[in-house]
């Protein structure tokens, strides 16, 4: 009988301690630290036969290894592929994360129904008849989608190899539990342990996996950080249930850039995918409105329009406030400080408020100009013309510095019937005979003349 080991786990961050302590020295964190016996019985070892000793890898040259083009899984979703890089990556495993009750569910689920070959949908926290209420609203009819609820791993191989599926989805990693490890499931032992055994078999088979992963309540994925380091691809899905919109993001990707963008409407039928997010994130508004400002952003590759609305009033007591929702606090707090010393507008006694519509978080500095046309426009109480937009990114000494892609941001524009953008002085353009007009600038007072003078 193998000797009982047990280890003290951090149940926040996943640190590993060999005796138990009060406070977790990598995350801070107090009496997270829990012990969890880690007793292994006996697994199938590698075999070490001749025939193995043949399959074994060995070194080659980097000029010997050759090259291929590599074959991805097209989801038929074209948000869910763009943020992969192009479709799921056979024996690719990958993580999505979100909040509870944000559809990450609905989302794998869809896919799975819509897809044409094979897939095994593994749920540990819904039964079969839940599940098919949902995918009687989503595609009610799918010969290809199977549905299994357990959460044993030893069972679930079992199944795929019987059912012998092209995509097994796993709802969700914290549900899991291996009889190698004997502790509970959605432990620390056993969500490494359950990934560890779903690596193998994705790597072994060419089966693409995705895993749906719980959060924390500071908004990371539950459970040890490796969990993230053993994956291929970490996706998470956010955005407020108070809102119809979702956004995709991706964390981290082997194979592709983690810098595109994939945006989802809610819908009772499902999610439905936003092909133009430009049109969804500016608002139809009729009357002319001081403190809204259209600015051109780029994310990944995709470029977007989106709306920043700023509200300046007198502060009612002592000290101002300064609030941004969707932008970087410190940054507005920059630009407000910009505008007070390089272009004399007093606002240090004033209130300000800033939000990008739509829900979304956007850093990208070439929206610095449209949160000053913004902020200017309504502490003058002067809305801006519409078919105005800004792709800019402000200095500290007040010039208005160029951005990158410009080109883009101004073909965007034009197509969502813009009629003047305002860019860099130094930006080089190599556009020609736009129907846009481009305004170039170089300081801040460059821009409030023709605004408002």
């Amino acid at each position: 009988m193998a000797k009982t080991k047990t280890a003290f786990f951090c149940q926040n961050c996943g640190t590993q301690y060999a005796k138990w302590v009060g406070q977790c020295s990598s995350c801070k964190e107090w009496n997270t630290i829990v012990e969890e016996v880690v007793q292994k019985e006996d697994k199938r070892s590698w075999k070490t036969d001749a025939s193995a000793a043949k399959q074994a890898s060995k070194p080659l040259r980097v000029s010997e290894i050759t090259q291929e083009k590599e074959l991805r899984l097209d989801t038929l979703d074209q948000e869910f592929n763009r943020v992969l890089g192009g479709g799921l990556v056979p024996g690719s495993l990958t993580l999505l994360g979100g909040e509870p009750g944000i559809g990450k569910s609905t989302l794998l689920l869809q896919i799975a129904l819509k897809l044409p070959y094979r897939t095994l949908y593994v749920s540990g926290e819904e039964s079969q008849r839940q599940i098919k209420m949902r995918a009687d609203r989503i595609q009610p009819n799918s010969e290809t989608c199977y549905i299994l609820t357990e959460t044993k791993t030893q069972n679930i191989f079992q199944q795929i190899a019987s059912v012998e599926p092209d995509l097994v989805v796993i709802d969700s990693i914290q549900t899991l539990h291996s009889d190698y490890i004997e502790s509970a499931a959605g432990s620390i032992s056993q969500i490494r342990e359950c990934t560890a055994e779903l690596i193998k078999f994705a790597k072994e088979s060419h089966t693409p996996v995705i895993l749906v992963g719980h959060i924390t309540k500071d908004g990371t994925i539950a459970g040890p950080k490796i969990l993230e380091h053993m994956v291929d691809t970490v996706l998470q899905f956010e955005g407020d249930r108070n809102y119809v919109y979702r956004i995709l993001r991706s964390l981290k990707n082997r194979f592709g850039s983690t810098a595109e963008l994939g945006i989802y409407e809610m819908q009772g039928s499902g999610l439905r995918e936003v092909n133009n997010p430009s049109e969804v994130l500016i608002s139809k508004n009729e009357e002319d409105l001081s403190g809204t400002a259209i600015a051109a952003t780029v994310e990944g590759m995709r470029p977007l329009l989106i709306e920043i609305q700023a509200l300046v009033s007198t502060a009612v007591y002592g000290t101002p406030q300064r609030s941004a929702t969707g932008f970087n606090a410190k940054r507005l707090n920059m630009l407000l400080a910009v505008l007070e010393k390089r272009a004399g507008f007093k606002l240090a006694a004033k209130d300000v408020f800033l939000n990008i519509t739509g829900g979304i978080t956007v850093d990208d500095p070439a929206i610095d100009l449209a949160v000053v046309a913004a902020i200017l426009s309504s502490n003058a109480d002067i809305p801006i013309e519409k078919g105005v937009c800004f792709a800019a990114e402000v200095g500290l000494a007040g010039e208005i510095r160029p951005v990158q892609r410009v080109d883009q941001r101004i073909l965007e524009a034009e197509k969502l019937g813009f009629t003047t953008i305002f860019v860099s002085k130094s930006n080089k353009i190599g556009l020609k005979n736009t129907g846009i007009q481009v305004q170039k600038v170089s300081k801040i007072e460059d821009v409030v003349s023709q605004l408002f003078g």
